[in-house]
């Protein structure tokens, strides 16, 4: 279990106004809930957190959020960013309660090449790259092993061939699709042959030319939609 600390205020004034003077100030606003205990508005340094942040996984990572003199453990359950910048507008922190469990999303890591790309030639198409899982804040892991080595080609591993460790409830359905071992496309390459044709056609053009009694249906078609074929032909015969 990796953790970390974060020192935060309580703040009085909530709303978009308030929100918004106190990003021109430098800090963020947050708000801490969880199990017995009514949300309270926080406001964190902003330079504080985006440090933390380049530094850990936060999905995973219990903070010891230092709140007045007091303390508490948490996890960061959202955090909203603005939708053109990558300033960070909220944070949501849920208080964790010794002995109860919550559910995270933990990041898999895929061990091994597997059989079939190494004496096949085949790929390994990497399905899912996180698992939900209920567990013990003490013992929420970094991650989660995936053993490939002896996935074949045209076979996949599931949810339920994944290995946890001990007290960690897997969430997501047990027969989804992990990760599979396929074929590569093949990619079709032009025979000798039909290289030196398209060569020929590309070097000499066909050059198409309009009979004389075409160009001149041709134009005849070309007419405004509306007018009758031979129109002003009819009216010019009346002149003479």
């Amino acid at each position: 279990m990796a953790t970390a600390n974060l020192a935060a205020q309580f703040r009085d004034t909530v709303g978009k106004g308030a929100a918004r003077k106190l990003r021109t100030a430098g800090s963020i606003p947050a708000v801490i809930y969880g199990h017995g205990r009514d949300p309270q508005a926080l406001a964190i340094n902003t330079y504080s957190l985006e440090r933390l942040l380049e530094k850990i996984s936060y999905r995973t990572t219990v903070i010891e959020l230092e709140m007045g003199g007091a303390s508490a453990r948490t996890l960061i359950r959202e955090i909203q960013r603005h939708p053109f910048r990558k300033q960070i507008l909220h944070v949501d922190f849920q208080e964790l309660v010794a002995g109860e469990k919550v559910a995270v999303r933990v990041p898999l890591v895929f061990v091994g090449t597997p059989e079939g790309v190494r004496t096949g030639g085949g790929i390994l198409d990497q399905v899912m790259h996180e698992l939900q899982i209920s567990v013990d804040p003490s013992n929420i892991p970094n991650h989660i092993d995936v053993d490939v080595a002896a996935l074949t080609i045209g076979h996949s591993l599931h949810v339920r061939d994944v290995k946890v460790p001990d007290g960690v409830e897997v969430l997501d359905v047990a027969n989804a699709t992990v990760c599979v071992c396929s074929i590569p496309k093949a990619v079709e390459e032009p025979t000798p042959e039909a290289a030196a044709e398209g060569a020929t056609a590309a070097a000499e053009p066909e050059l198409i030319r309009r009979a004389k009694g075409d160009e001149e249906g041709a134009e005849g078609e070309a007419a405004p939609e509306g007018k009758p074929e031979g129109k002003g032909e009819g009216k010019g015969e009346a002149k003479k």
